[in-house]
Order: C-alpha cells, then structure tokens, then sequence
C-alpha cells in the first residue's frame, strides 16, 4: 500500500510535512522500492486534503465481555473503535469474570486474536474481584501480557494497599491506572454537587471526591517513584494538583474524556441518563480548567472512557440508571471540533500527540508511530469533514450516547491496522 499527498504528523519522529507513507507486509518501510508484493496490485490511496496519522490508541474502553455481551463485545467494540479512527484499544477489568489471574486475561487475549478487528489490549485487575482488599496476583498478570493495572469503576480505598500495589507495579514494569473516587466524600452522589443537583433534588458528588485520590496517587506515585495515571479527569482542582505534582517531576499524569469538556451539569436539566457518568459532567468552570490542562500539557492523553449499557438499563429513573456513555465513535470528532477548531486550544499535531506517542509512551507499547519497521497502523482523518452524529448507524452494541444528532466537523476517514483497511467511510 503507498499512502499518498497525505499531510504526515508523526509526533514520535517530529515529522509534519506532505509526503507518501509506504507499506509492505504489515510493516512501515522506506521507499516504494521495498515493497515486496509480487501476488497483488499494489493500493494505493490519494491523501490529499487528509492528515496521515500513525494509528490512534484509546486507553480507556470498557468492552464488557465476558459476562455482559449485551452491553458489547470484543467484536462490536473493535468495529466500533475502527469507525472512531483508533487502531488500538485498551479494555478495562470491570467484566465477570473479573481478570484478576492469567486465564482471564489469555481468554481475553485469544478472543480479541479471533474476533477483533483492531488491536485490544487487555489490563489486569490491581486487587482481587476489583473487591479493594487483596491484592490481585500482579507478577503473574504481567507475564500473561497486561499492559496496565487498575480497578477501573471502583477505587481502591486502603492506601496501604494501593501503595503495596504501585510497588509491584515497578517491580514488573507496568503503570497504574487509577479511577479516583473516594467513596465516603462521593456518598450516594449521582450529579457534580452544585447548582443543578440542588436544583432537581439529586444526591450530589463533589470535586473533592475526585481530588482527594487524585492527592492520594500523587504522594504515592512520589514515595514510590513509578507512574499512576489519573483516569477521566474531570476539575478544576485535580488539574491544579497534577500541574504542581508535574513541574515537580512526579510521575504522575491525567486523561481527559470529550464529554467533561463538551457539556457542563446543566445537561442533566431534563433528567436524560444519558447524561450521567463518572465522574459526572462538571460545572463551566471545571471545563474551562480542563482546556487550560490540555493546552499546556498537563492533560496528556486524550480518550475515550467508552462504557456501553443496554437501552433496557438507562430507560429508567436517573438514580437508577447505571453511569457512563459510548464513546469510541464521537470522541475524536468532539475533540477536533473543539480543540481544534472552536476553542484552539491545541493544533492538529498536539491532537494527535494525545493519542498516539502518550499513550504508547505510558504503556510502554510499540504503537502510535510511523517509524520504519513499525506495524502500519494507519488513521487517515479529514479535519474539515462536516457531519452528524447519529447514534442508530454505530458500530456499537449500545447507543447510550448523549451527542445523537450533534453537527461535528473533523472525523477518521480511513482505519488501517497492520497494512489492511479495516474500516473506511
């Protein structure tokens, strides 16, 4: 395949320019000259006007199986995150069985390596049954090939345990990754405590629930010199303390999802489920905060917290209703839009930096880049493309999704996973 006339933003290798990328065998090369394919035409593809990525990475995907295929599955979840542009998915431990041992996480692994068009990879659970009280066995979760550990939809609340945890972690090599929420500050909380969980009568769930174990990971990632990263970052204060920890050197880092900086908690004014998550949408100020931290760095990595429910599980009273929304296919639109276009708070390549050599970066992985040999993980993306958002043409299992309907401008247009297209508009 030679990919051609494309504007080329390759953070990993500081390259923005236009030019051709060339692939054979699954793999990135040189020169057209290395091409080896005597058995078939060689495709070629007319760029022009589209940014040539390397293939993006989404970190944070809940994609339900085993144990709840209704919600999605590995193979509904991959589709739906080649429609979104990502060539890489990270799935999260909350399942049942949970993978808290190797057998989990191998099923996992061949059931992605059978089903999967993009590729998933699996993280380990840090504590038993994600119950916060044992920990999980994460020497043997290593060697079955996670590439994180969390309790991800549940937090640990032991900090004994949660540092015995980041211990192990550096002895094997993988990075934490922590849902902050301390659970006797949050309560029952359901909405941001603020002027609209008064208003409509809603328990509320306020910003120092999060910024309390965001506090917690700091002082821990500081004590044990390894890396947590704070998932779904969503106040004003948890950005003012990783900025601090950050310029300090800690090794600490933070994740923005697209729905805590396109809607504000006024959304939830009409009672839609669709609307809650967790954390829940914050108040203007919280999302004026979080596009300060993604402008100057302190939010790193860009994605997704894809969580899928049945229809049957939302339609009904917002208490009720269990939290979080898809994501895969909107969010990079969302952020194009945003950002890039509305708000210009980053440029094309920053964008793309947030989901490919971050990502990568903290994994330790061998993606999110264009470089010679590299597997030819490609997302080809028209940043001027206008479109709507219609939830009933996913990929998904699920349609909880708040932005049905919403005009975006900016989407992948093309998904390229080890030299084949696995999804093109």
């Amino acid at each position: 395949m030679i990919i051609r006339n494309g504007r080329v933003i390759d953070p990993a290798n500081k390259r923005d320019e236009v030019g051709d990328v060339y692939i054979s065998d699954g793999k990135i090369v040189a020169s057209k000259s290395e091409i080896r394919n005597p058995k078939s035409e060689i495709d070629e593809i007319d760029a022009k006007g589209l940014i040539v990525a390397p293939g993006l990475i989404d970190l944070h995907v809940h994609l339900r199986e085993p144990g709840f295929s209704h919600k999605e599955t590995i193979e509904s979840g991959a589709r739906a995150a080649a429609a979104g542009g990502f060539t890489t998915i990270v799935c999260m431990p909350n399942t049942s069985p949970v993978p808290d041992n190797p057998g989990t996480i191998t099923w996992i692994k061949d059931r992605a390596a059978a089903v999967a068009c993009v590729n998933v990879l699996p993280t380990g659970a840090i504590s038993k049954n994600l119950a916060g009280e044992e920990l999980a066995p994460i020497g043997s979760l290593a060697q079955a090939g996670v590439v994180a550990i969390t309790d991800d939809g549940h937090c640990i609340q032991n900090h004994e345990v949660m540092r015995r945890a980041v211990e192990y972690a550096r002895m094997v090599g993988v990075p934490v990754l922590d849902h902050c929420q301390d659970y006797d500050l949050v309560g029952n909380g359901v909405v941001h405590e603020g002027y609209w969980s008064t208003l409509l009568g809603l328990p509320g769930w306020p910003s120092v629930g999060e910024e309390a174990i965001v506090m917690r990971n700091i002082l821990l990632a500081e004590l044990c010199d390894h890396p947590i990263h704070c998932q779904h970052i969503s106040t004003a204060g948890s950005v003012r303390l990783l900025r601090d920890a950050r310029t300090r050197g800690v090794k600490i880092s933070g994740e923005v999802c697209p729905h805590h900086v396109a809607l504000t908690d006024e959304a939830i004014q009409n009672f839609d489920t669709n609307c809650k998550m967790n954390p829940p949408l914050r108040s203007p100020a919280d999302v004026n905060a979080l596009l300060e931290g993604i402008a100057d760095g302190t939010l790193s990595i860009l994605c997704s917290d894809h969580a899928p429910h049945a229809d049957f599980e939302k339609e009904v009273e917002f208490d009720a209703a269990p939290f979080g929304i898809i994501g895969l296919e909107t969010e990079l639109g969302l952020f194009l839009d945003l950002l890039v276009h509305k708000h210009r708070k980053i440029d094309m390549a920053q964008l793309i930096a947030m989901y490919t050599v971050e990502p990568a970066r903290l994994l330790k992985i061998n993606a999110g880049t264009l470089s010679i040999g590299a597997h030819a993980d490609v997302t080809l993306i028209d940043p001027e493309l206008e479109w709507t958002v219609r939830v009933d043409q996913f990929q998904s299992a699920s349609r909880n999704s708040p932005f049905d309907g919403w005009k975006l401008k900016g989407r992948a247009v093309r998904t390229i996973v080890g030299g084949k297209t696995v999804w093109t508009l």
